[in-house]
């Protein structure tokens, strides 16, 4: 086994690190770590590389998780996933296995899970590992896994997305939410949105951003009105994807300002998460 093993697994194991952590720096550095102990293994007595680094990958995921817990604890404000942003169409393929399980709405709800049941749920059923393998994985019996499962699907049950809309329909919303949001019509934006519609920021800290869930249609139309008034001719909207989903990016004065997560149902956006923490949107690209 070579380090071409390892690369045609890479993918694999990002994936897993991001569901875990939220963070792409932390998801390469567990990968990184990953790849260090697989140089350092005797892979003469590994059976299945893929079973041994989605093991090492998942453990040292939890443990990340762990050793970040005071410090999300300690995070200013409400912590939102660092959006993973694609400018370009990818194949379908690509996007329906994106958008099923690691939406920034998903991975919201499963920041409220315990590090093993957040790892326990999403082995088994994003990845589809089966009991034994999942016990392997965390070190605990199959029944104790079973148990974490549960607990987990219980907890996504009541507070995931329960709306499903077509990418199209998710796109079309958006479309028209963004034309009224550039041009400053909060009558025109108030009709995309759902009268309970939330809004949820992120700001770290580092730049300003709302310490409570705020709600109402009239309310979120008058803060994107409010950004254009106070910059104007200097709001730029992008339609773009983010977490395998229709978003928007915005930039004021050609600079990233925030990565825009939208829940659409029956038409109507009813929820919106805005990453404004700016080093999660590090990796963001400019205006071109």
């Amino acid at each position: 086994m070579t380090d071409d093993t390892f690369n045609a697994l890479r993918p694999r194991l990002f994936a897993i690190a991001y569901r875990m952590l939220g963070t792409r720096a932390d998801a390469e550095d567990v990968v990184q770590d990953a790849w260090l102990r697989w140089h350092g293994s005797d892979r003469d007595a590994i059976q299945s590389a893929e079973a041994w680094l989605v093991t090492t990958t998942t453990r040292l995921a939890i443990d990340r998780l762990r050793s970040r817990q005071t410090e999300r604890e300690a995070y200013v404000g409400w912590w939102l996933p660092e959006p993973l942003v694609e400018l370009d169409e990818h194949t379908p393929e690509r996007a329906v296995e994106l958008a099923s399980d690691v939406s920034v709405a998903m991975l919201w709800v499963l920041e409220r899970l315990a590090p093993e049941e957040r790892a326990a749920f999403l082995m088994r059923q994003v990845f589809d590992q089966d009991y034994a393998d999942l016990a392997a994985t965390l070190g605990k019996s199959e029944a104790a896994c079973r148990q974490l499962v549960h607990r987990a699907q219980e907890r996504v049950r009541q507070e995931r997305p329960r709306f499903v809309v077509s990418r199209d329909t998710h796109r079309d919303v958006l479309t028209g939410f963004m034309q009224a949001a550039a041009s400053g019509d909060r009558a025109a934006m108030k009709t995309f949105l759902a009268g309970d519609v939330q809004f949820v920021s992120d700001g770290g800290g580092k730049v300003p951003s709302f310490g409570r869930i705020l709600r109402g249609a009239a309310r979120i139309a008058g803060l994107y009105w409010w950004v254009l008034d106070q910059f104007p001719g200097a709001v730029t909207y992008r339609l773009v994807r983010i977490n395998g989903e229709p978003g928007l990016l915005r930039y004021v004065n050609g600079a990233i300002e925030s990565a825009q997560s939208f829940i659409v149902d029956d038409g109507k956006i009813v929820a919106v998460y805005v990453v404004r923490n700016p080093d999660k949107l590090a990796n963001v690209a400019a205006l071109a």
